[in-house]
């Protein structure tokens, strides 16, 4: 039986007044007993309700085996019990969340350093990540990212003043995802306050001022978010959010940045020559690329992304470098071998030469 989908409310993050209310002592003397308490309180369908219990009682029955308790519990021990599990990544996170939630009562603490179970939902190399349908990491080709930058500076056909705003909007919204990494939820919540105009750098605000960060815009995203912000203002559309979803200032969907992305993408002529959906998150990978590509350190690309771990940028580093080794090289002509050294290459993505003779 596969385990509930994340809109199962076992599945959604619970204030921690109303998870695993029993005591403490309750949990220790009998942890399979001291969860069906509280799952018969939480109101689940049954068959929800069973596959909680499997899955905690395939976690106690672990534990037993290696004379551990909720108490004694460490680390390696939850990984090896995750990594072991033959079953999908998706299905072996909805496991590991049930345990982190348990242990997060269990030890009576809020702070994630002290939760086993956490250090190993954050630990990008974990060997419980290595299950079968795990989806690559994806970028976008150099022809790809090309194309699709080609096609946000093409010149607008014939539009009403409202398809007009929206096609800017939404070239904007696509040059922010590839060309500044954003999160759709992050573009979606983006306010006037937080761009320039003529400037590359964009603030992404969060409701943790620690987390609050910045990041610097390729130069073609400069020049696409600064056509958009001016016909923004020609529009005099309500509100303080860079990418309003109406004249009325709403926010966008999730939803209708996808559809954008999609009609961009299509309209870009990429489409139909890609494996896979080339999403937000394609975007926002490939602007990680062209950093790396352009000697960027991971860790800076890791700060302008928003990864609170190192490791999580030292991953995505790990499969650019497999994506870009399985490309196929470009085709260029023989190099001169009189011809001067190539420079190292400048953070924009373009390396400069040393001017020759001819050059300037």
């Amino acid at each position: 039986m596969s385990p509930p989908h994340l809109s199962d409310p076992a599945e959604r993050p619970l204030p921690s007044t109303d998870l695993f209310d029993q005591e403490r002592e309750d949990w220790r003397r009998d942890p399979q007993i001291a969860f069906d308490a509280w799952l018969a309180k939480q109101h689940f369908r049954r068959s929800s309700a069973e596959v909680y219990q499997a899955q905690w009682g395939s976690f106690l029955d672990w534990l037993a085996l290696r004379h551990k308790s909720l108490v004694t519990v460490d680390t390696q021990t939850i990984a090896e019990f995750v990594a072991g599990l033959a079953i999908k990544k998706t299905q072996r996170v909805r496991y590991l969340r049930l345990i982190e939630r348990v242990l997060d009562h269990v030890r009576e603490v809020e702070s994630a350093s002290t939760n086993p179970a956490r250090f190993i939902a954050q630990d990008g190399e974990a060997a419980w990540r290595n299950a079968r349908d795990n989806e690559p990491t994806g970028f976008l080709s150099h022809p790809e990212r090309a194309a699709l930058i080609a096609h946000l500076f093409s010149p607008l056909t014939a539009l009403s003043a409202a398809q007009r705003w929206r096609e800017r909007r939404d070239r904007a919204l696509i040059a922010v995802f590839l060309g500044g990494g954003l999160k759709t939820g992050e573009a979606a919540a983006l306010t006037i306050s937080c761009v320039s105009a003529g400037s590359p750098w964009v603030t992404i605000e969060s409701a943790n001022p620690t987390l609050t960060r910045r990041t610097r815009l390729a130069p073609f995203a400069v020049a696409i978010l600064d056509a958009w912000l001016a016909e923004r203002r020609l529009s005099d559309l309500a509100g303080n959010l860079v990418f309003p979803a109406s004249p009325s200032g709403r926010p966008m969907h999730k939803a209708t940045m996808l559809r954008a992305v999609d009609a961009l993408i299509d309209a870009a002529g990429i489409a139909a020559s890609r494996t896979s959906r080339a999403s937000p998150q394609t975007l926002r990978n490939t602007f990680a690329a062209d950093l790396f590509e352009s000697g960027v350190e991971a860790e800076l690309v890791g700060q302008w992304l928003g990864f609170v771990q190192a490791v999580s940028a030292n991953r995505l580093y790990r499969a650019w470098q497999t994506w870009a080794d399985q490309q196929d090289p470009p085709v260029t002509d023989a190099p001169d071998p009189a011809a001067p050294p190539l420079s190292a290459p400048r953070q924009d993505g373009r390396s400069t030469r040393k001017a020759g003779a001819g050059e300037s």
